[in-house]
């Protein structure tokens, strides 16, 4: 499985096939609009026909540059990310890894990816929500999975009271629990979406 490091690079190498442009050249063009919020240039540059994962990157990546950041990179994702995903991991700071982890290669499954921060977890969408991120303690990071008719395991258990919005939940304690398995059920998840 490919680091989060090597999979955000591997989309900036390929934004210009993608988009027709460099993410330097998208920068100016971010820069030059005057926006400001993540949303209102992710929209703009849906308008100008960047599938929305592209867009996120380079939303990311003009934030982070404005705000003298270096704006490529893992950090520029990690800086450009809402406050919320930093607060959630406040106290919980082990956890993090494990999140970055499951972020990257759920950004991997498409441009149509959306990771969007709530309160207390993140929720991970396409055109609809197909899982979920949430440090619950501080020792564990629950990931929770809508899926159809999925046989129970000892690791894949169904999410009872924790959350109705998923059917399933797989507890996650460490990086190395990141395993295909788990990513192969958000994949799953994410082409049911």
């Amino acid at each position: 499985m490919a680091t989060p490091e090597e999979m955000h690079a591997t989309m900036i190498a390929n934004l210009p096939e993608k988009t027709g442009r460099s993410l330097e050249a998208w920068i100016a063009e971010v820069r030059d609009s005057g926006l400001e919020k993540h949303g209102q240039i992710v929209g703009m540059l849906k308008e100008r026909g960047v599938s929305h994962g592209y867009a996120n990157l380079i939303a990311h990546a003009a934030r982070e540059r404005a705000a003298g950041g270096a704006g490529s990179g893992a950090d520029a994702v990690r800086a450009g990310e809402p406050d919320l995903v930093e607060a959630q991991y406040t106290g919980k700071e082990d956890l993090r890894p494990i999140y970055d982890r499951i972020a990257s290669a759920v950004r991997g499954f498409g441009d149509d990816v959306e990771l969007a921060p709530k309160k207390a977890y993140v929720s991970l969408r396409r055109n609809k929500q197909f899982g979920l991120l949430q440090p619950s303690t501080k020792s564990r990071l629950d990931v929770g999975i809508k899926l159809k008719d999925a046989a129970l395991t000892a690791r894949l258990e169904a999410s009872g009271s924790w959350n109705a919005m998923v059917t399933h939940r797989v507890r996650v304690s460490t990086r190395d629990e990141v395993d295909d398995e788990l990513v192969g059920w958000l994949r799953r998840a994410y082409d049911d979406a």
